[in-house]
């Protein structure tokens, strides 16, 4: 099977400090290879850096400052998890706001681990099937969504995934996802 390919998709990689690092660096390397243009967006300038588990990992350059990202300006979303890192960005309105420019524009969004946070202040799990960090499941079934513990869960233009193990398969349906959404939004092209 032939791997789809992302020429010309944008995508934002929206993130704060405390990121599980492999939940950027494993799925950005994916749509790199498929062609996508990865920026990362952070309400944070300069630099965020990464975790591995519970310790401080690398820093990353951040390519666009929160408050001069804009939703229609990319093409699709990356949530990496980690604990610090969604906690963070849930408690801020234009990280809120930014996502939830995505979840109102129906662009497609992968979330991971505990990534999915940031969709449940963005009003964007209500009626959705679901999978993330296990601790997240009351969480998102309390703001209505149908929370399952499987690897990878797509549900519309809606991809989450529960922890850096499952990474694989999650890179992969992530790709895919974008790719079709690109292609329908090509073949309603004018």
């Amino acid at each position: 099977m032939t791997t789809p390919t992302l020429d010309g998709l944008k995508v934002a990689i929206l993130v704060a400090d405390g990121f599980e690092q492999v939940e950027l660096t494993e799925p950005r390397k994916a749509l790199d290879a498929a062609g996508a243009d990865t920026q990362i967006v952070s309400p944070q300038d300069g630099s965020v850096r990464g975790w591995n588990h519970h310790d401080p990992a690398d820093t990353f350059e951040v390519d666009v400052g929160l408050p001069h990202a804009r939703p229609e300006d990319f093409d699709a979303l990356l949530l990496p998890g980690g604990v610090v890192n969604p906690d963070a960005l849930r408690i801020d309105a234009r990280a809120v706001a930014f996502v939830r420019g995505f979840v109102d524009a129906d662009k497609p969004i992968a979330a991971i681990c505990h990534g999915p946070w940031t969709l449940i202040e963005a009003k964007g799990v209500e009626g959705r099937q679901m999978t993330s960090w296990p601790s997240l499941h009351s969480d998102l079934r309390n703001a209505g969504a149908d929370w399952v513990d499987e690897p990878v869960v797509v549900d519309g233009a809606l991809l989450t995934s529960r922890k850096p193990d499952d990474i694989p398969l999650f890179n992969g349906e992530m790709v895919k996802l974008f790719a079709q959404s690109r292609d329908a939004k090509a073949a309603t092209a004018p």
